[in-house]
């Protein structure tokens, strides 16, 4: 009898748990349905309130049909998918406009100052040129980084002095590089052996890299000469730049007041105020001295750096032959007012004979003439 009664609740329990799980599952059913049928009604009324022609007639928001059991999800996704960023590319994409550089900084973060400059290593151009690889054809350079102010034409004239230049490219296309110039080499060489003529090599010089590019400044080195410290910035200033102001052969003082020799910068409408360099200098001296006067005499003065900045290191050599000092070259210095204008830039003649571009320079080889017959003496 016991067992009888108590298969009897068992089956009492049973019921009444299937019970419960029946009334479990039939509202989460509804409530269920119940956030399905509101999360179609925001999208429902969205869309309808786009269309201005739209019907305000009841919405069906859902559908369970036994012919498309998915329909109501099916138009839900269609009608969201204007809501969705499209992933199509436009027919006319055109890429990003690339980012400007900044300017270049007035001061070059790389500089590292004082430098060791000594001439007894073995220095080869291909050695220089490995040293070197962001340097392109023609010795040219510009920085990746930045935007620089001035494009710079360096020009050196030149006869015989093939190992002095390739001392000159080993250290000043670091030095150069580092100071954030956007610059050119130009080798102007002098061809034949008649008199050396240092000032109407620098005229040529000037002319030639202004057919190569568009420069706004110019520097004016000889081969020998070596900075000794790279904050010695090659670029043009307000003034006239004399850059070699203080060589190790002058104990490394300014020889006198005047002195405008070694490395001096010019920027192009400076250049062109004072008609460029004499052309009658042939020889040794003088030169410097009347592109000094020019440059007074136009209502300029000369900019100098620091003397502990303006260091240089002259590569030691013997004179050059056909290159003797100018014995008429303190007569031509007191005549600078009266000659400048009818002799510089205004009045250069030369013949170009041949343009080669190497990897770290331009070489332009020219003849530029004959000294005039000296007067007889007596």
């Amino acid at each position: 009898m016991s067992r009888l009664m108590l298969g009897r609740t068992l089956e009492r329990i049973c019921k009444a748990v299937l019970l419960l799980c029946l009334v479990h599952f039939l509202i989460m059913m509804i409530l269920y349905f119940d956030v399905y049928s509101q999360r179609f009604d925001i999208f429902s009324r969205f869309n309808n309130g786009r269309g201005a022609n739209s019907s305000r007639g009841p919405h069906h928001y859902y559908n369970f049909s036994s012919g498309r059991p998915n329909t109501t999800f099916a138009n839900y996704l269609a009608t969201a998918d204007h809501l969705l960023p499209s992933t199509k590319p436009e027919a006319n994409h055109t890429p990003p406009t690339p980012k400007p550089l900044p300017p270049c900084p007035e001061v070059p973060p790389g500089l590292v100052g004082r430098l060791l400059i000594e001439f007894s290593s073995l220095i080869t151009l291909e050695r220089v040129q490995r040293e070197n690889p962001n340097v392109t054809e023609g010795g040219k350079y510009t920085p990746p980084d930045c935007r620089p102010k001035q494009k710079v034409a360096i020009i050196i004239p030149f006869r015989h002095r093939d190992n002095h230049l390739k001392y000159w490219l080993h250290y000043l296309h670091p030095v150069l590089r580092r100071q954030k110039i956007d610059y050119g080499i130009y080798i102007i060489n002098q061809l034949g052996e008649d008199t050396f003529n240092r000032a109407k090599l620098l005229n040529v010089g000037y002319t030639e890299a202004l057919k190569d590019a568009e420069y706004d400044c110019f520097i004016f080195s000889d081969v020998d000469l070596i900075p000794m410290d790279d904050r010695n910035l090659y670029h043009c200033y307000d003034q006239p730049r004399h850059f070699a102001i203080a060589m190790d052969k002058f104990g490394f003082r300014l020889p006198y007041a005047g002195y405008f020799g070694g490395v001096s910068g010019l920027s192009k409408k400076q250049f062109l105020k004072i008609n460029g360099f004499p052309n009658e200098y042939w020889g040794w001296g003088g030169e410097d001295d009347d592109i000094y006067n020019r440059i007074t005499l136009n209502g300029m003065k000369v900019s100098r750096p620091d003397v502990r900045i303006g260091r240089y290191r002259m590569i030691k050599h013997e004179r050059d032959k056909h290159n003797e000092p100018n014995p008429q070259r303190f007569s031509k210095i007191q005549n600078t007012k009266n000659t400048m204008r009818k002799d510089g830039i205004s009045s250069l003649m030369y013949r170009v004979v041949s343009v080669k571009k190497y990897p770290l320079y331009t070489n332009i080889s020219v003849e530029i003439g004959k000294p005039p017959p000296r007067p007889l003496k007596g």
